[in-house]
């Protein structure tokens, strides 16, 4: 199960001595995102085109994860995502990457829209993400199903600090030191925001598991 094994992943990833994360490579240079962000903001659409082009395939992907596999909606939440970072452009303090940046707002809107639609919206594979070698029989496909499906309802009912944390990490796959810049906090709080996830986590499906 992918979700289960990207939180696991939290474990093995700790703080260093001299406050760096091990497991995480320092920021790497962007200086093409830059400059077209850059050209952007000088009013060239050719750069926006170009930033649409190398950030719409991972804000598309990360909204699937988060829209349950709607496709639809995710494409929707996807063109209001790049609506309101074009409005909003002034607002970008470069504290961040642009698609870090970007990860943000798309986050926010799909839960502007999980507000609107009063209800709570869960999660479910995008079709083809998580192929299955083995077939199981259909008590264990059931079982598999109702086991995600719990794993992803305790992630987004995690408070909002830690759920956008673990959200950002695993399924808008940014690096640990990108969402520190975004959150203006260390990497070592980041680190501690996901273990403090994975032991909430843990207790919701142990529950769930014991009953």
């Amino acid at each position: 199960m992918k979700e289960a094994a990207a939180l696991r992943e939290m474990e093995l990833e700790s703080p260093t001595t001299d406050g760096s994360v091990s497991g995480t490579s320092p920021a790497s240079p962007t200086n093409e995102e830059d400059a077209l962000v850059e050209s952007l903001l000088a009013g060239s659409r050719e750069a926006a085109e170009a930033l649409v082009e190398t950030t719409y395939g991972l804000v598309y992907a990360s909204l699937m994860k988060l829209c349950g596999g709607d496709a639809a909606l995710a494409a929707d939440l996807t063109q209001e995502t790049y609506r309101k970072a074009w409005t909003s452009l002034h607002e970008f303090g470069r504290r961040a990457r642009f698609s870090t940046w970007l990860y943000r707002i798309a986050y926010n809107s799909f839960l502007n829209h999980r507000r609107g639609a009063g209800r709570t919206t869960f999660l479910e594979d995008a079709p083809g993400m998580d192929p299955e070698d083995a077939r199981p029989g259909p008590e264990q496909l059931l079982s598999d199903r109702e086991i995600r499906e719990r794993l992803r309802r305790a992630v987004l009912e995690l408070p909002e600090q830690l759920r956008f944390t673990v959200t950002a990490r695993f399924w808008g796959e940014l690096p640990v030191h990108e969402i520190a810049r975004l959150e203006s906090v260390s990497e070592v709080a980041i680190r501690k925001r996901m273990r403090k996830a994975l032991t909430v986590v843990r207790g919701s499906m142990n529950e769930v598991l014991n009953r």
